[in-house]
Order: C-alpha cells, then structure tokens, then sequence
C-alpha cells in the first residue's frame, strides 16, 4: 500500500449552463435524438478571456479550503490537460502556482496523457507524498469548447469546460493506495486527436477518427483489464468496493462501463448528465461530487477507473483512513 490521504477536492464549471436544445440548434440536429443517444443535458463553455490557469487556480484553492491547508503548505503542483493548457513553455503549473501567490517554495509541472491525465498525476502525487514531498496539489483543467466547431458536430455536441482538484497529502493509519495499473496502447488506429498547429501550420479542433462503436469497444476492454489487475492484485472482487468511478465521456459508454464492470449505479456518481464530456477533468470532477454529496466513510474503498486516447488506460484503488 501506498500511503497518502485525500485531503481535500473541489471542482469549478465555468461560464452559464449550454443546454442541448441550444447547441444542436446552432448544427441543425435534433435535440431530443443527440440527449437521448449522449445523455447529456447541459455543458459549460468558458467566457471568452478566461485563462486555464486562473480556472486551476480557482479550483485548487477550493481543494485547499476543504482540505484547511493554506497554499503555502503545497509542495508540488501538477497541472493537467489534454488540450494543452494557455502556452506551450513554460509549464501552466507554474502560472496557477503564481496565481496563488507562490514564489519558490514548490515545485510546479505539467502532466499530459489526454483523459487519463488526472489519475496518473493523482498515482504520482501519491508516490510523492509517500517519498516525503507533500502536500501535492493536483488540477485538471480542460477548455475543450476551445477545440471545437460547429461545423464538426461530434465532437462540439458533447465537449465541454471544467476544472478539478485534489489535495493529497500524508496518510492516517491503514489509508492509501491499495493498487495501481497503467497502460497506453499507442498501436491502436488513432480514436481522438487535436494536432499541434506548430506542426501543421494551420488552426487545430479536436477530432473523433474512430466510429463510436469501435471507441466503446476498445475503452471498454482496456478499463476491464485495468480494473482487474487492480482488484486482483488487492485479493478483491468489485462487489467488495464502496464506490467506483469512471471516465464519463458520455451518457450510453459511462452506463456501457458500469454494466461491463458490473457496478450498481448506487455505488457511483453521474456527472456527465450535466457538465458533458470534459476530458480529463471527468474523474476529478466524479471524485469531487462523491466526496462532497455521498456518505464516504472511513474504511471505504474507492476505485478509480480511466481510458483515454492513446490508448491510455488505468485503475487506482484508494481505501479511506479514520
């Protein structure tokens, strides 16, 4: 085991809800057909203006409200995001760093592996604050809106904003990872891109490559075999798990990954329903929602499950401290 304590989470949806009736009318589809087959109700789209790293850092100030830490007390932050963030160098961690008003007393980097990026920061802020480098701040921060267009409507119908954070720091007795697995399967044809205009030249959207079907298909295999080598690994089934969470790029595959997982809808949190699908800032957000409105207890065991481009893939199994 690991040792690390969540120490606080928190989560930030910028800008006015944007329902569904509003997007598809803006692409001439049918809302009531694009709900029912994406489950999504509403997404956020930030103002014109808004920085990720002002968005980080509001997020990672709430996570520090609930955790009673100042931001002095950080002593790393890691900063997530599959669309890359307001610059390219240097690292956005260290502008939500100074915007927090944090001047060389920790350390400050990006982490980028598309939807699977806040759980594999999450594995290694664990693995810092066990070495003795904490409090470790983790932000997600995503503008997807910002990688889409109408004129390419699979992605701008279900794409959307948010940002979330976790505080990890040290652990109370009996508290921590119980396993961790991770994998990418770069071999795959390519499901999800958003290109690097440095090496095209031109503007870059996001882009879906892969038909729906064929995406389940292979998410769907690689967050079983993650889940698998997590729960083996800690001589548990997933019936003996409190809660579970996963990656909700939508409404059908979010329902599509409990049903392959076997997991009642009661032991996890819905939140693709309403902020859409927001990269990786999904189990962030999942982490916060649990943590804030379900009767977590210690003693409680938490799997996270992720699947991203790439193919990146990956399972932690957290057990609640008294």
């Amino acid at each position: 085991m690991i040792p690390v304590r969540i120490l606080g989470t928190a989560s930030v949806l910028p800008g006015p809800a944007v329902t569904t009736e509003e997007v598809c009318a803006r692409v001439g589809r049918d809302a009531a057909e694009v709900e029912r087959k994406t489950g999504i109700r509403t997404r956020h789209f930030a103002p014109a203006g808004m920085r990720a790293a002002d968005l980080g850092a509001q997020a990672l100030r709430g996570a520090l409200e609930a955790a009673g830490l100042p931001a002095t007390a950080l002593r790393r932050i890691l900063f997530v995001s599959s669309m890359g963030g307001d610059v390219t160098t240097p690292a956005n961690g260290s502008r939500v760093a100074a915007a927090l008003g944090l001047s060389g007393t920790c350390d400050a980097m990006d982490v980028g592996n598309a939807c699977m990026g806040f759980l594999s920061a999450f594995d290694l802020a664990a693995r810092s604050v066990a070495t003795g480098l904490g409090p470790v701040g983790v932000v997600s921060v995503e503008l997807l809106s910002r990688t889409t267009r109408p004129e390419d409507p699979r992605p701008y119908l279900v794409l959307g904003d948010a940002a979330a954070a976790v505080v990890l720091g040290e652990a109370r007795p009996g508290e921590g990872m119980l396993g961790a697995a991770f994998g990418n399967d770069g071999t795959l044809p390519p499901d999800v891109v958003l290109e690097n205009p440095h090496q095209t030249g031109q503007r870059e959207g996001m882009r879906f490559l892969t038909p729906s079907r064929d995406m389940t298909r292979v998410a769907l295999g690689a967050l079983k075999r993650a889940a698998s080598t997590v729960l083996q690994g800690a001589g548990l089934t997933v019936a003996d798990v409190e809660w579970v969470l996963t990656h909700q790029p939508n409404g059908s595959m979010f329902a599509a990954i409990l049903q392959a997982l076997e997991v009642p809808e009661q032991k996890s949190v819905t939140v693709v329903d309403t902020v859409g699908s927001v990269g990786s800032a999904s189990l962030g957000t999942g982490l916060d929602r649990l943590w804030r409105t379900r009767p977590v207890k210690p003693g409680d065991r938490v799997l996270m499950v992720g699947v991203g481009a790439g193919v990146a893939h990956g399972a932690v199994l957290y057990r609640v401290g008294g």
